[in-house]
């Protein structure tokens, strides 16, 4: 009879140690997905096939904004794989492309809204206030993840809600799915760091014990704002489409 030891189960078969080593890298797969998957609804009618073609700016975004997809899985891998000096020199060019997003954004939506209103394809110029609550869910975990870019807790669970905070737009398009009840897709997303954070931690961290009630708040106001086409906001964005 054999004397030799059963074998110890690995120590990384556990769900716990799997999350600890791959959730950011599944994420940034599974945001990547839903952003694919999301805009392939509209890409050939809104700008591969347009009828009358729409602004320019348009095909640059849909160039640019991919971008910080593939972007947010190499760092992730990055990190996956301990590279994390060319994480860390490469994030400089992230900076750049997360300020160019910004900018690239805000001048897309102020375009396309002037142009959809011009085609009475846009009930309303309301509907601003939805891609500037798009932007600011991305600028503000984004800056604060700069800010703590030496603080790893910190910075990785800020750059995954950054990251989630711009796939509205690709919940919005997806089949079925009323456009009010599109950030409930950015906020299941982020309730996955969530329940990582209690598998592996025991515990929420603090970024997401702050920053995932105010962002719901955040949406609540936006959304409502638009849906009942607020004078107060009507006013304040037929302002900014001129």
């Amino acid at each position: 009879m054999s004397t030799r030891p059963l074998a110890l189960r690995r120590p990384h078969a556990t769900p716990a140690a799997f999350l600890r080593q791959y959730f950011y890298f599944c994420m940034s797969l599974l945001i990547a997905v839903v952003v694919v998957y999301g805009f392939s609804q509209t890409i050939g009618q809104n700008l591969l096939h347009a009828s009358p073609l729409p602004p320019f700016i348009l095909t640059i975004h849909a160039i640019v904004f991919p971008g910080w997809v593939l972007f947010f899985i190499l760092q992730s891998a990055l990190v996956r794989t301990r590279n994390v000096p060319l994480h860390r020199t490469l994030g400089w060019f992230g900076l750049a492309l997360g300020i160019a997003i910004l900018v690239l954004g805000y001048v897309t939506a102020i375009t396309m809204d002037r142009f959809q209103l011009q085609q009475h394809t846009l009930d309303s110029p309301a509907f601003l206030i939805v891609q500037l609550m798009d932007l600011t869910s991305f600028a503000i975990p984004f800056a604060l993840a700069i800010y703590w870019r030496r603080r790893p807790e910190y910075h990785r669970r800020l750059m995954l809600i950054a990251s989630c905070g711009l796939t509205d737009a690709a919940f919005g398009r997806f089949p079925m799915l009323p456009l009010a009840f599109s950030p409930g897709g950015v906020d299941a997303l982020i309730l996955l760091g969530i329940l990582r954070d209690l598998i592996v931690d025991r515990r929420i961290h603090k970024v997401y014990l702050y920053a995932f009630p105010l962002l719901i708040l955040f949406q609540i106001f936006c959304v409502q704002t638009y849906l009942h086409t607020s004078p107060w906001w009507v006013r304040m964005a037929t302002a900014l489409l001129r």
